[in-house]
């Protein structure tokens, strides 16, 4: 992985030439003005809807970073190279508004569980609160996921490379084949899941699958290996009595697996502290090297601007919603941990357990002494719109990570993204719900006659563990407890070995050596960073995931020796990040994106008319 190329195609002096005449100056305000026009009135919906429909119609989403990034990359075009900038600009602000809709199923949620209307004014306020709240500590972990771990969040990768090529006349003759036949696979491919049964069946996913290409196998394989072994423990876990005799591993395996990206998160951040500590110390050690002026941000402001918003959630939801304050401190402490251990993951696998953080903060305030559905549904959305909105910010500051786009900026987009993204949530929702009333009956006590349609299955484990929470559940605590064991002692036995000062020249230099720390990283002692992906989804979603990864890494070997025969590569003069599995990979996620919405929209037109 490589940082953000230098920008060597300024503008030469002079009159614009071509279609750049007829658009506004860079950083003008008529050029923000575009930009943000064009993103929050025609991006930012438009994944918005889909983002909705798709949740009470399936019950997940897919963000709206990659389509909106090639949606804007044809607006900057004109601008060339420098219009990357612009195009990252409005995918910020669109994935913001669209990640915000998405949330339009907590106002469902309300209906199931029988509670009454909430003012749409008071529920725009709180969720708008959650959200800024959510982008700010994203943005103040952005510094050790993005820079110091350079963790790879694939979907922003595909990103900044679908920015790079379409805005780059070089970059795009040797990478059009490449990302475009990967669009074609993906769109097809995920068409075909939405609406072929027998595709379905299969669990066929190509953002699944280009998101494996792009981490490797060795990222990818211990996700297959503990849903696997996940599997094989069913019946010993029902035994126990931590699993129904017809439920997946997942329901009780994404407790184990938050455990241990807790544990593993623990040391990492101890390690973190010890070393600043250690560098205060020492008196001669050399300054800290600037920040490059995109990189740099008001840590101060940064940090007032979370103590404000988290205030905000406290009081809004206390004095406006009359939730009680103590519940309101419970989860504003926790999207401190959730917002890291999220974005890990998501940077890891390309995939924000939002769900898995509400359940798990439901079964929390539950130990602490909650008994109320309606408590616990109001206070556990700060988890779930903090996490997916701080998630985005991770995201959306990897991509500007690789093109050096200014984060300030993209933080001020994102920003106004999510006031939009709040009142959208809240209209959708009426929207929904009023044109199929269908949507408000709860499938847990009524037989629904569309609910083939309208799944709605976020919504679903929303309220069974809002309805699970007057039920003493001990073994959710002693699972929690058990993975945050594994991803502690795993860590720390990886730390031990990588650090061996004999280990890494031998697992670099000799063929026995490179052999075992692949085996190692896959098999034996896998980060728990990205093992724990086979605790949050069912096991044939694995599969694609270590089948995309199994390709990746071995197209790369291919490809390095079908080059050191040539003498040469074929990619040289593009960034090490816009490797062919890796452009290959961004098509498949951006067909998929695609897809969804195409599907989306014409499921929504459908019931229309």
């Amino acid at each position: 992985m490589s940082g953000p190329e230098a920008d060597s195609s300024l503008s030469a002096p002079g009159r614009p030439a071509g279609l750049r005449r007829l658009l506004p100056p860079i950083d003008s305000p008529r050029y923000h003005l575009l930009l943000g026009g064009v993103a929050i009135f025609i991006l930012g919906p438009l994944g918005g809807i889909s983002a909705a429909f798709m949740n009470f119609s399936i019950g997940f989403f897919i963000g709206g970073q990659v389509l909106a990034g090639i949606l804007g990359s044809t607006i900057t075009l004109g601008y060339g190279p420098e219009g990357k900038h612009g195009a990252n600009y409005m995918q910020t602000m669109a994935a913001s508004v669209a990640g915000m809709c998405g949330m339009a199923v907590l106002i469902q949620a309300r209906y199931w569980l029988g509670l009454p209307d909430v003012p749409a004014w008071q529920l725009i306020l709180y969720y708008t609160c959650i959200g800024m709240f959510g982008v700010g500590l994203g943005m103040v972990y952005t510094p050790l996921l993005v820079d110091r771990m350079q963790l790879a969040f694939p979907s922003g990768l595909a990103v900044a490379n679908i920015l790079r090529a379409l805005t780059d006349k070089n970059f795009l003759k040797k990478s059009v084949a490449k990302l475009g036949g990967g669009i074609a696979g993906g769109y097809l491919g995920g068409v075909a899941s939405l609406k072929s049964t027998v595709v379905a069946s299969l669990g066929l996913s190509t953002s699944t699958l280009g998101a494996g290409m792009i981490v490797g196998a060795r990222i990818a394989l211990p996700a297959l290996v503990v849903a696997l072994i996940g599997d094989r423990l069913k019946p010993y876990l029902i035994g126990i009595g931590w699993l129904e005799a017809d439920a997946p591993f997942r329901k009780i395996g994404f407790i184990i697996a938050l455990g241990t990206i807790l544990g593993a998160a623990l040391l990492d951040i101890c390690t973190i502290l010890l070393e600043a500590a250690r560098r205060l110390r020492q008196k001669n050690a050399p300054p800290a090297r600037p920040a490059e002026d995109w990189k740099r941000v008001n840590v101060f402001r940064l940090v007032l601007w979370v103590v404000f918003w988290g205030a905000a959630v406290a009081v809004v939801g206390h004095t406006v919603l009359g939730e009680p304050l103590r519940y309101l401190a419970v989860c504003i402490g926790l999207v401190f941990l959730f917002v890291l251990v999220n974005g890990i993951s998501l940077g890891i696998s390309d995939w924000n357990p939002i769900s898995s953080a509400f359940v798990m903060t439901v079964f929390i305030l539950a130990a602490v002494g909650l008994t109320d559905a309606g408590t616990g549904l109001m206070c556990a959305s700060i988890l779930l719109i903090a996490c997916s909105e701080g998630g985005d910010m991770q995201q959306d500051r990897s991509t500007g990570w690789r093109l050096g786009t200014n984060r300030v900026v993209q933080f001020r987009y994102q920003v106004v993204g999510i006031i939009m993204g709040a009142v959208l949530a809240v209209v959708l929702a009426r929207v929904f719900l009023s044109a199929y009333p269908v949507l408000k009956i709860d499938q847990f006590g009524h037989h629904v006659a569309d609910a083939q349609k309208w799944q709605s299955a976020m919504t679903y484990k929303f309220v069974g563990a809002l309805r699970g929470i007057t039920t003493a559940q001990p073994h959710v605590m002693k699972a929690l407890k058990l993975g945050i064991l594994i991803g502690l002692g795993t860590e720390i036995i990886r730390k031990l070995v990588k650090r061996n000062p004999r280990y890494l020249p031998w697992s670099r230099a000799t063929r026995g050596g490179r052999v075992f720390d692949f085996v190692f990283d896959a098999f034996l002692m896998p980060s728990p960073y990205a093992s724990s992906f086979g605790g949050f989804v069912e096991l044939p979603t694995c599969l694609w995931w270590a089948g995309g990864g199994l390709i990746g890494s071995l197209c790369e070997v291919a490809l390095t020796r079908i080059n050191a025969r040539r003498g040469g590569s074929a990619d040289a003069g593009i960034p090490v990040d816009m490797s062919t599995t890796s452009l290959v990979g961004g098509g498949l996620i951006a067909g998929d994106s695609l897809a969804a919405l195409s599907v989306g929209l014409y499921g929504l037109l459908q019931t229309l008319f």
